[in-house]
């Protein structure tokens, strides 16, 4: 318990300086330190006991040939355990800044683990344990005394299951390599992910009306989302905005903010933040008058706005606004009739009307009219334009001129607007522009130098992220010719870490053997620690797909501290082995006696 403490507290202090800091992701570091960092202490207890138990010598004596014969286990475990997490720390993107607090805090608490196992531990054990004399564990009465001599033949049977398995060796490699294909064939099915949705206490609503729509008809959709989010028990406030949403800024676009209650007042699944968005998405879609998307935010608010997939679909072959537009169009019929995916919508402002003004240069310039003073007049006009300031009580004020509305609703308001010439005279517009409706886009969006549009969505439910992404990968693929398409966001970040999985993994296992080829001097040892690692690998995949949980980054990470462990118990029996062999025990016998007297110790650190 003082290395787990000391080990937590390092920990804390290392997870300070970390570059990311979710709460889930804190609270796993801390679960995991204090996991790992007691087993070196648990092994240097288990082993001074044994020797007190076996051999009957004093806590001192039997401390000092303790860490004799387990020193070097501990180095070496500590030696793998670092290795595996240090290559996180080279990874680049936000998944590298997730892999590098992790490598970052791991490396730091097994590190000071190590030490406390080399140093205070053996104090401790020396100070702290009683005499016995031999045998004593098995002479006791009641539980303890049973508990001990069943262990034992426990113990005994195992090294027995080991020295039949060796006999028939040819047989049982057979068997691992089955394990092997088992292990390859459920890591390629487990569904994919980046991150694990998160109750972040509070939830987004883009609401979207039609081209045109005015304000007052925002106003009206807004109040009617605020009465339904208000009525709902998780709620505690709403607060909404007029004129701006994540698809852009207009009359017709808004955005409403709500705050969630405490968690301890929402215990249930269907009362987090996911299942009220799924909810109210369903609830409010029955408001025709607009697109109404509630949102739960993403784990990591740099990497979006909302959880689900961003998808830029891109003209690449410069086939024209129109034709993109029909492209999205066609692309989100395909998702509708998707069952992978849901709630698949464009992120954008949609064409809308816009009034055009015609100008004939060749009247302008007959009217001595630029384009300089044409371009002054209808901004000032319909926009704004500063003049100067001027005190008022003591302030300075500012003097800003427009036209008054009444004085620019119709299109014959712009023409009756007059301009400036060369000679200083006014001339109306009407003298050399004319007026026409045409549909404009809103906004232009360009991805990577390609005109692009914005679409975004969710996987449907007993989906994951993985297969949304799949799933529209083969949707944009029935797109005719010219037209391409990008993940962004937290979809990139996805793909990303997808790709780099197995380059991960393998770095991990190089890592490990290599530090154990130097420490040993050996290339049969850390093969022998390597081969080891299937095995950890078949249970973390069973346990995945029988919970129904994803490949995603804490997955990844979780493999690799599955890497490490597994190499840990083998370097436990392995270097006993060795030095029993030293010793001039043959090589079976060695493994036997190994497998036995390290059973006890595997058993509690696991």
């Amino acid at each position: 318990f003082e290395d787990a403490r000391d080990a937590a507290f390092v920990a804390m202090g290392h997870a300070r300086e970390a570059p990311v800091e979710p709460a889930v992701e804190a609270l796993l570091l801390m679960v995991l330190v204090i996991g790992i960092v007691v087993d070196d202490a648990i092994v240097v207890v288990e082993n001074v006991e044994r020797i007190m138990s076996e051999e009957g010598l004093p806590p001192r004596e039997a401390t000092r040939k303790a860490m004799g014969q387990i020193s070097g286990a501990i180095v070496g475990v500590t030696v793998v355990l670092i290795s595996v997490f240090v290559p996180l720390a080279f990874f680049s993107g936000a998944t590298g800044n997730i892999y590098r607090q992790f490598a970052a805090v791991m490396v730091a608490s097994i590190g000071f683990s190590a030490f406390m196992a080399l140093s205070l531990t053996p104090a401790l054990c020396a100070t702290l344990l009683k005499p016995m004399e031999p045998g004593q564990h098995h002479e006791k009465k009641g539980f303890y005394g049973w508990f001990n001599r069943r262990f034992s033949r426990v113990a005994h049977g195992y090294e027995s299951g080991v020295a039949r398995i060796l006999k028939r060796a040819a047989r049982y490699l057979l068997v691992y390599g089955v394990i092997v294909g088992v292990v390859a064939f459920f890591y390629t099915r487990l569904p994919t992910a980046f991150l694990p949705a998160e109750d972040q206490g509070n939830m987004l609503i883009n609401v979207q009306l039609p081209p045109g729509a005015t304000q007052e008809r925002t106003r009206a959709v807004m109040e009617q989302v605020e009465a339904y989010i208000l009525k709902q028990p998780e709620v505690q406030s709403m607060v909404g905005v007029l004129g701006f949403s994540f698809s852009g800024q207009g009359q017709n676009a808004a955005l409403a903010f709500v705050t969630l209650k405490d968690w301890k007042e929402r215990g249930e699944d269907s009362q987090s933040a996911q299942a009220l968005a799924g909810r109210a998405f369903g609830a409010l879609s029955g408001i025709r008058d607009a697109f109404i998307f509630p949102l739960s935010p993403p784990p990591i608010p740099e990497l979006g706005t909302a959880s689900g997939f961003t998808f830029r679909l891109q003209d690449r072959g410069g086939a024209g606004r129109e034709a993109l537009v029909a492209a999205r169009n066609q692309l989100m019929g395909l998702a509708a009739q998707s069952k992978v995916i849901t709630q698949v919508r464009p992120d954008g402002l949609e064409d809308a009307p816009q009034l055009q003004v015609d100008i004939d240069r060749e009247k302008a310039n007959a009217l001595g009219v630029s384009f300089e003073a044409i371009s002054s007049t209808l901004s000032t006009a319909l926009g704004s334009s500063y003049i100067n300031d001027f005190p008022s009580r003591g302030r300075l004020q500012r003097v800003v001129v427009q036209a008054d509305a009444p004085a620019r609703m119709q299109p014959a308001d712009i023409l009756r607007l007059n301009t400036v010439n060369n000679q200083g005279r006014a001339v109306p517009l009407a003298a050399f522009a004319t007026t026409r409706w045409v549909s404009g886009a809103m906004q232009t969006v360009r991805y990577n130098g390609y005109p692009a549009m914005r679409i975004s969505g969710m996987a449907a439910p007993g989906y994951s992220s993985g297969a949304a992404l799949a799933e529209m990968e083969r949707l944009a693929g029935q797109l005719p010719q010219g037209f391409g398409f990008e993940w962004t966001g937290q979809s990139r970040e996805e793909k990303l870490a997808g790709a780099q999985a197995m380059i991960l993994y393998g770095f991990a296992i190089l890592a490990v053997f290599l530090c154990l080829a130097a420490l040993y001097e050996s290339w049969s040892i850390p093969l022998a620690v390597i081969l080891v690692v299937p095995l950890g690998v078949l249970g973390v995949l069973v346990a995945t797909l029988l919970r129904g949980y994803a490949n995603d980054v804490y997955f990844q990470v979780g493999l690799i501290t599955i890497i490490g462990l597994s190499a840990k118990n083998a370097i436990l029996i392995i270097e006993f082995a060795k030095d029993l062999q030293a010793q001039g025990k043959g090589v079976v016998e060695a493994a036997l006696t190994a497998v036995r007297m390290r059973f006890r110790p595997i058993v509690m650190t696991s």
